[in-house]
């Protein structure tokens, strides 16, 4: 009997980790499927960057940056296409089109002279080779005036970003520490404004920075307000203050430091992953801001982001496809950078976690 159990219980044993390799396969297949399916229009608009006018147009080239193969013959270029002969497919130049039979002349052999084929020249396929065009990203660089517009982007996102953080840490240090009157309720009026939607403010707040304040064409409507905090980020601040122990805090006034130094000292130290979560949350928000920018910077075209240059040369260039690609390949390298140089603080931030009491 006992044998009979253990037998039963390694069978059991094997079959559980069968359906637990079974289940991690299909769970990591369906993200990978995920993955792609989202890297998709990425990869498609980096390929697409690297083809030419030429090939962005032509219906029948391939996804890869490829280009037609061309053979000059007697001063005049002809394009190579795959024959079907006796001998196998052969790639020749067509000189002579013809409806049942056309000429065509071998570039591994040109002096054998024109070789007649019959059959539709129509159906057959170029022959292609592999071109990319690397000169496309120093076009749109020069063309749309990245350095301009990068210079912008990069002002208004890092000077919003330093005071949003600053204020929204210095907010939720209070609601996390201190109790003063009605609390909570301003807590809950705060937390209200995330779910207020924009276009309710949008017309007196416009009306108010720019015909009383006079502001408008001018970086201040968009600086200003972010150097009073945002309620989305004193929120997550807020919640991750809660879980520093209050022992910390305790033993650093015990030693002397007051509310100030003990905020500077111990808080902020210990917050490091929710600072950088914050701080890039409101970064990547500063660096895609389109409406914004649109409309409190009209009529100062030297002062537009990245987001508000991109639609305009959109506009002038929309025949090259291949550049307005190129500029928002350009466009995405910065905040992809920063996203992976400080992906582990920034998700470690996002789950706050909290620290070891």
């Amino acid at each position: 009997m006992m044998a009979a159990t253990n037998v039963n219980s390694t069978e059991y044993e094997l079959s559980r980790r069968r359906r637990d390799l079974l289940l991690q396969a299909a769970v990591t297949l369906g993200a990978l499927v995920i993955l792609a399916v989202y890297l998709m229009p990425m990869a498609y608009g980096v390929i697409t960057s690297l083809k030419s006018k030429a090939q962005t147009s032509d219906p029948g080239a391939p996804v890869w940056p490829a280009e037609a193969v061309s053979y000059a013959y007697e001063g005049d270029d002809y394009d190579v296409l795959q024959v079907p002969t006796e001998s196998g497919i052969r790639h020749w130049a067509l000189v002579k089109k013809g409806r049942r039979a056309s000429e065509f002349v071998d570039p591994a052999n040109p002096a054998g002279g024109l070789i007649q084929w019959e059959g539709n020249w129509r159906q057959l396929e170029p022959v292609r080779e592999f071109a990319v065009q690397w000169d496309n990203y120093p076009r749109a660089w020069q063309t749309i005036d990245f350095a301009r517009l990068l210079a912008n982007t990069l002002m208004y996102a890092f000077v919003t970003m330093i005071g949003t953080v600053a204020a929204s840490s210095c907010a939720a240090y209070g609601f996390a520490r201190f109790n003063f009157p009605f609390k909570n309720v301003l807590f809950m009026i705060m937390i209200g404004t995330i779910v207020l939607p924009p276009a309710v403010t949008l017309v007196p707040t416009y009306a108010f920075f720019v015909n009383v304040l006079g502001w408008g064409g001018t970086w201040l409507p968009l600086i200003v307000p972010a150097m009073f905090g945002n309620a989305y980020n004193i929120f997550l601040l807020r919640q991750y203050f809660l879980t520093i122990p209050r022992e910390m805090e305790e033993a650093a006034q015990i030693d002397g430091a007051g509310r100030v130094r003990t905020f500077v000292s111990v808080i902020l130290p210990q917050a490091v992953p929710a600072l950088t979560a914050v701080s890039l949350f409101h970064f990547f928000f500063a660096w895609n801001d389109f409406f914004g920018p649109l409309i409190y910077l009209a009529g100062n075209r030297e002062a537009n982001p990245i987001t508000v240059g991109l639609t305009e040369f959109n506009g002038l260039y929309s025949s090259e496809t291949q550049l307005i690609l190129a500029a928002a390949v350009i466009s995405m390298i910065p905040p992809l950078a920063i996203f992976f140089l400080a992906q582990r603080v920034f998700i470690q931030g996002i789950v706050v976690t909290g620290v070891d009491k």
